[in-house]
């Protein structure tokens, strides 16, 4: 019987499509890909590092596999991704249960890896972060209708608050016919919808075309068959530019749908996580987007109590949130990472006041979205089907206006023919619970 493996995947969904990769080449050197990694001889944890929550929950996860090794439920324990790049030795001196510690760099040396420890060699190994494979099969983890098409690797912002520079590198941009390439695989493979991933991706395309490049990519894929949803997650707003909002508009295939992480709107903030711009230039750039978009859904990204975030400051982020009345928007307390400038500044703000603070703003975001979700009663949705909830008796799904993982459903009951996962049905709205949308199937229903 072949040895097997399972991973843990923690983090965005651009380590997600790390994990991808590497277990496609695990199972092509004949390994077994076990969907629990406990069930597994070899348990790999592809962690993330990017703030202490997610640090934290890396290392108990670690702990937990570590336990069960003892117990000799597993052989060994690999630990890559952005903790282990970050945080190298550390790694290995906490946690010495873990088999092999390696950088992101030895991705593409992930079999080898394996092989290793489990001939009961230790492995420690932190190529240059730039080997790791943009590219290669993977073998999804998601269901095979929706996949994450990562553009390009690293950044180049350097803001003040962001390890990522750190330990992914410089950004890197992949060619238009890599993705191109990639995206039809992955119709040819089933799937419908692809959610286009980079640190920045509005800034794709400038290190190897001299230009940004994302409207030029989105056109080559809407021309896809059997891709119906292309969306784009982590927009910069300063790369943000006329011809992209104009694609957007005029690509039937393109949701209207944009994440655009803005972080804060006070100026004197947006400087000193250098950011810059104002909140009179995102009032301006996001008026210009929803006038040139019928539907437009805005997802933002906001971090509350950072150092110096005065109370005026902060009075200033939650008008903003009512203000602009972003469709989705999620809020995170500061946390103060090594190694940035930010961390250095004065005026650090006590954990439960950035807490609170950020509380706030999600309390504030949820009575909006609740306020906008009943406002939708008896409109009708083009809905991607998912599953079955056998708790809540209902379908549910997701319209375009959500992205999977980071937004909500919609939950529905279905009248006549059973809904396929995988597959469209029309939605007519009937109400909204907590942010989510419930619905029911109409009589024109989709079937492919």
């Amino acid at each position: 019987m072949a040895d097997s493996v399972g991973m843990i995947n923690l983090g965005c969904a651009k380590n997600q499509v790390d994990g991808e990769i590497m277990l496609a080449a695990l199972k092509n050197a004949g390994y077994t890909v076990k969907d629990d990694a406990a069930l597994a001889d070899v348990a790999i944890v592809n962690t993330c590092g990017f703030i202490t929550a997610a640090k934290q929950e890396a290392i108990d996860e670690i702990l937990e596999l570590a336990r069960l090794k003892k117990e000799g439920r597993i052989r060994a324990i690999v630990v890559t991704g952005c903790l282990a790049e970050r945080y190298r030795e550390e790694v290995r001196k906490e946690i010495p249960e873990a088999d092999a510690v390696v950088g992101i760099g030895a991705d593409g040396d992930i079999v080898s890896v394996v092989r290793k420890v489990l001939g009961g060699t230790a492995e420690e190994d932190f190529p240059d972060k730039t080997l790791l494979p943009l590219c290669g099969e993977r073998m999804l983890l998601t269901p095979r209708w929706s996949a994450y098409l990562k553009i390009a690797e690293g950044c180049s912002n350097r803001c003040s608050y962001c390890a990522i520079p750190m330990i992914r590198g410089r950004y890197r941009s992949r060619t238009l016919e890599n993705v191109e390439e990639e995206a039809r695989r992955l119709a040819e493979n089933g799937a419908k919808e692809l959610i286009l991933i980079a640190q920045d991706t509005s800034r794709y395309g400038i290190d190897l075309y001299g230009k940004p490049m994302l409207a030029e990519l989105l056109r080559r894929l809407a021309g896809i068959e059997g891709i119906e949803w292309l969306r784009v997650l982590y927009a910069y707003p300063d790369t943000v530019t006329d011809e992209l909002i104009e694609t957007i508009a005029a690509e039937d295939k393109v949701v209207k749908y944009l994440d655009l992480p803005l972080q804060h709107c006070n100026e004197e903030i947006l400087r000193s996580m250098r950011r810059g711009g104002s909140r009179a230039e995102l009032d301006a750039l996001i008026c210009k987007m929803r006038a040139a978009i019928p539907g437009l859904v805005l997802r933002t990204t906001l971090i509350a109590g950072y150092p110096g975030e005065t109370e005026e400051q902060f009075d200033e982020l939650c008008a903003f949130v009512r203000e602009t009345r972003f469709e989705r928007l999620g809020c995170f307390a500061y946390s103060q990472e090594e190694g940035t400038a930010a961390a250095a500044l004065p005026g650090q703000i006590d954990e439960e006041e950035k807490q609170r603070r950020a509380e706030t703003v999600m309390e504030i975001q949820m009575n909006l979205m609740q306020e906008m979700g009943e406002q939708m009663e008896g409109k009708t949705f083009r809905v991607l089907t998912e599953g079955f909830d056998r708790y809540a008796d209902c379908w549910f799904g997701r319209s375009y206006m959500d992205s999977p993982d980071v937004d909500g459903k919609i939950y529905f009951r279905a009248t006549g023919k059973k809904p396929v996962p995988g597959r469209f049905v029309n939605i007519r709205v009937t109400g909204c619970i907590d942010g989510d949308l419930t619905g029911e199937t109409t009589e024109e229903r989709e079937t492919e």
